[in-house]
């Protein structure tokens, strides 16, 4: 196990490494000063100097580069010389001190993901702070409407192969794998949201948590979630659907399933006890890469319902060409889909036996 998790560390490393530079590079060659974006209308020469050399927009394109790791890193340089850049990260928060000079210090500190552009004074941390939560609780909803109603079809299309049943639990898994969620979005915002409003109670956008109507207090509204978890759930639940069904099928062929059948055993007991667990790999599998995929999946829908997510502040962000907040998402997003893997393999190791750990 410890072997196995050195690897997993080392891939995890490497792989957030060229995430980095792909992002840095990718942002840093767009046309535009970036000192100008964060000054906008109010600029002036010397401030744009100032801004410049604060942020070390005024040093060449690798300089920045290494700042930005520095930046980003656990472990980092921090100088207490005002006119060195490395002092901006480890003064915006705390950090112990490991080794070095009382000016010159190798420190250790929460990762800093920079100031945004277009809200001043305000941390990219904290941004995401306010809104990855929202989009977790939107994708883990719609993962648990996916996993639990895409099972459940699934094992009903495998039980009734070939049956009116399993071919229409095969066309709407395919109308439902064939939509875009934005369009998606649209027609379920119209339908629930809009026309049948007075049947349904339902709202076409609207936030998990919003304010009351005298303005005094904020209030827990889960009715704002169903719409978009149901629309954003309706890929994976799918793909769990017809996942299960065929590893079913599959597993329903293999020996162990026809000995226990000639044991005597009830087709419930065969289900229950033999073949649920095996067929249920591919579809965790299928769900880990999912879930990952809904946090970045869910601008479309965040933005159209109005939920005030990490998808919605993305698309807010490009529109305002707020880079930090944009760079700071795209990482946060590939980190936990690169941990989301790690966790998911050793899930699918226990559930089939012939994977080891190495």
């Amino acid at each position: 196990m410890g072997r196995y998790i050195a690897k997993k560390a080392i891939y995890t490393f490497i792989t957030l490494f060229g995430v980095v530079s792909v992002i840095f590079y990718l942002f840093n060659v767009l046309p535009g000063d970036p000192a100008r974006m964060m000054l906008g209308q109010n600029e002036d020469e010397e401030q744009l100097k100032i801004v410049q050399k604060k942020y070390g927009f005024d040093q060449p394109i690798f300089t920045q580069y290494l700042y930005y790791l520095n930046d980003l890193s656990p472990v980092s340089l921090h100088s207490n010389n005002k006119d060195h850049y490395t002092q901006l990260s480890s003064n915006k928060y705390k950090h112990v001190k490991l080794i070095g000079t009382p000016n010159n210090q190798l420190v250790l500190k929460f990762p800093y993901l920079r100031t945004s552009f277009t809200r001043q004074g305000m941390s990219v941390s904290q941004i995401l702070r306010d809104t990855l939560p929202n989009t977790f609780v939107l994708a883990s909803s719609s993962i648990f409407i996916a996993l639990i109603l895409g099972t459940f079809l699934g094992i009903l299309s495998a039980l009734y192969k070939d049956h009116w049943v399993d071919k229409l639990i095969l066309v709407v898994s395919t109308l439902g794998m064939s939509l875009p969620s934005f369009f998606s979005a649209i027609i379920f915002a119209w339908l629930f949201g809009f026309l049948w409003h007075e049947f349904t109670g339902l709202e076409m956008t609207g936030n998990l948590y919003e304010l009351d109507d005298f303005g005094e207090r904020v209030q827990l509204q889960l009715q704002n979630l169903i719409l978009p978890a149901l629309v954003l759930g309706v890929r994976p639940l799918a793909v769990v659907s017809q996942l299960m069904r065929n590893s079913l099928l599959e597993v329903f062929n293999q020996e162990y399933i026809k000995t226990a059948r000639a044991k005597g055993l009830s087709e419930k007991q065969v289900l229950f006890k033999h073949a649920l667990k095996n067929a249920m790999s591919p579809v965790i599998t299928a769900i880990s890469g999912w879930f990952a995929s809904l946090l970045a999946g869910a601008v479309f829908v965040e933005y159209i319902f109005g939920w005030n997510g990490i998808g919605k502040e993305i698309v807010n962000a490009l529109n305002t060409l707020d880079l930090p907040v944009i760079m700071g998402a795209v990482l946060i997003i590939a980190t936990i889909f690169v941990l989301l893997n790690i966790v998911v393999d050793i899930i699918y190791a226990y559930l089939d036996p012939k994977i080891k750990l190495n």
